[in-house]
C-alpha cells in the first residue's frame, strides 16, 4: 500500500478551475482537492508550479523511431519499448496508446514485419512492470491495404488493444487530396525515381479501390463486437463524416477541412488534432491549422504524434491563444478528453476518487519544464 502524499504550494488546474493550492494522495488515488497551502511538516512543497493532470495520448508512433533508429538498423525491441516509454514518461504522458500500424503504405517500410515483436515487447514490459506509463494498444487500420483485415482479426484479442482507427492513404483525397503533395512527401522521404512513383500511385489507387470500403465495415463491426472505441482518420468531407458518424466512431482523428471537422464536432465526434500542429503553427501536409479549429470552438483532442514532448507545450499555447480555451479547457484536450474518448473514466481530471496520475511542470523562459511525475500516487519521474 502507498503512503500518504501531500503536495502543497501548487497552482492547481482542475477541469474547471485554476487555484493556489493542495492535492493529497492515498492509495494510488486522489483523497482530496483543496485551496491554500498545507502546514504539515510532510507536506512536498511545489514552489508555486502547476500541478496537472497526466497526459493521456491516444497516437503515437514514437515507438517506431526507437525501433529503427537509422535506416537498416534494427534495434532490439525491449530495449526500443523502455527508450520509448522514458521518452512518454518525461513528457508528463502517464497513459499512452502505442499506435501500431496494419498495413504499410510505405514502399520500402517495414512496420508490417515489426508489428510481431513491437506488440510483444511492449505486453511483457508492461506485464512485468517494467513501463513508467501505463500502455495501451491502438491499432492502425490501413483500409487499403490487401492485409490488413486479415491481420487486423489476428490482433485485435489483444488484451491491451483499446482503440482502432481506420485510415485510407491513398493519393487524391483525405490527407492527400493533392496529388503533388502525395508525392512531395513519399518521394521525398522515401527517395523514389518518378517512375517508381508512378508505379507505387498506381498500386495504391487499385488498392483502395478494391479494399478500402468492404475493410472498413468489417473491422468497425469487429470493434462494436468487442466494444472498443473506433476512430476516424483524415476525414476531409461532409460524407467522410456522416459515414464515420453511422459507423458509431468515437474519435475523428486529424480531419483536413474545417467542414470535416465541424460536422465531426456537430455529429459527437471528438475531433483529435496533432500537437506538432500547434507548436509548428501550422499542418506539415498543408491541411487545416489547429488553431483554427480551435478558434471555432471544434477542437477537443491533442495527440503528441511523432513528437512525444509537444503535447504538453500545445496545450499552454493554446491557452494563450485568442480562442476560447483557457487552462482547464486546453489541458483537458490533453488529459480529461482523450480519457473520456477511449473509455477511461478513472483518469484525466484532478478530481477526488480519481487515478492520482499528476504532473508537475513550469513555464521558464518560454520552455515547458516538467519537473516530476506521479503515476497512481508514485512518482515515476
Amino acid at each position: 500500500m502507498l503512503a500518504e502524499r501531500i503536495l502543497t504550494n501548487a497552482l492547481v488546474v482542475t477541469a474547471d478551475q485554476v487555484f493556489h493550492g493542495t492535492v493529497v494522495l492515498r492509495d494510488g488515488l486522489i483523497a482530496a482537492v483543496e485551496e491554500g497551502r498545507s502546514d504539515l511538516p510532510q507536506a512536498e512543497d511545489l514552489a508555486g508550479a502547476y500541478l496537472l493532470p497526466g497526459l493521456v495520448e491516444l497516437h503515437t508512433d514514437n515507438l517506431e523511431k526507437h525501433m529503427t533508429p537509422r535506416p537498416g538498423v534494427d534495434w532490439p525491441s525491449a530495449s526500443a519499448v523502455l527508450t520509448h516509454d522514458a521518452q512518454i514518461i518525461a513528457a508528463g504522458i502517464t497513459t499512452v496508446f502505442d499506435a501500431l500500424s496494419i498495413g504499410d503504405v510505405n514502399p520500402k517500410g517495414k512496420r508490417m514485419q515489426q508489428l510481431p515483436a513491437m506488440l510483444e515487447a511492449i505486453a511483457k514490459a508492461e506485464a512485468a512492470g517494467h513501463t513508467r506509463a501505463e500502455h495501451r494498444l491502438h491499432l492502425r487500420c490501413e483500409v487499403s491495404h490487401p492485409l490488413t483485415l486479415e491481420v487486423f482479426r489476428e490482433l485485435v484479442e489483444h488484451p491491451l488493444v483499446q482503440l482502432v482507427s481506420v485510415m485510407d492513404h491513398a493519393p487524391g483525397q483525405r490527407q492527400f487530396a493533392q496529388e503533388a503533395k502525395y508525392r512531395e512527401y513519399y518521394q521525398g522521404k522515401y527517395h523514389l525515381s518518378d517512375a517508381e512513383m508512378d508505379a507505387f500511385i498506381r498500386e495504391q489507387l487499385a488498392n483502395s479501390s478494391e479494399y478500402s470500403e468492404q475493410y472498413r465495415a468489417a473491422i468497425v463491426d469487429i470493434c462494436g463486437a468487442r466494444g472498443l472505441s473506433v476512430a476516424s482518420h483524415d476525414d476531409a468531407t461532409l460524407a467522410h463524416v456522416q459515414e464515420s458518424a453511422g459507423f458509431g466512431m468515437a474519435v475523428a482523428e486529424f480531419p483536413t477541412t474545417l467542414e470535416a471537422a465541424k460536422a465531426s464536432h456537430e455529429l459527437g465526434l471528438k475531433v483529435l488534432m496533432g500537437a506538432p500542429n500547434i507548436v509548428r503553427g501550422g499542418s506539415h501536409s498543408g491541411n487545416i491549422a489547429a488553431a483554427e479549429l480551435a478558434q471555432q470552438g471544434v477542437l477537443d483532442i491533442l495527440s503528441s504524434d511523432y513528437y512525444p514532448s509537444s503535447l504538453l507545450s500545445a496545450a499552454l499555447l493554446l491557452a494563450g491563444q485568442d480562442n476560447g480555451y483557457d487552462l482547464p479547457k486546453a489541458i483537458g484536450t490533453v488529459s480529461r478528453a482523450p480519457a473520456q474518448a477511449a473509455g477511461l473514466v478513472d483518469r484525466g481530471e484532478i478530481r477526488p476518487g480519481l487515478r492520482a496520475d499528476l504532473l508537475q511542470a513550469k513555464v521558464q523562459a518560454g520552455q515547458v519544464v516538467i519537473q516530476q511525475v506521479w503515476r497512481q500516487g508514485k512518482r515515476v519521474f
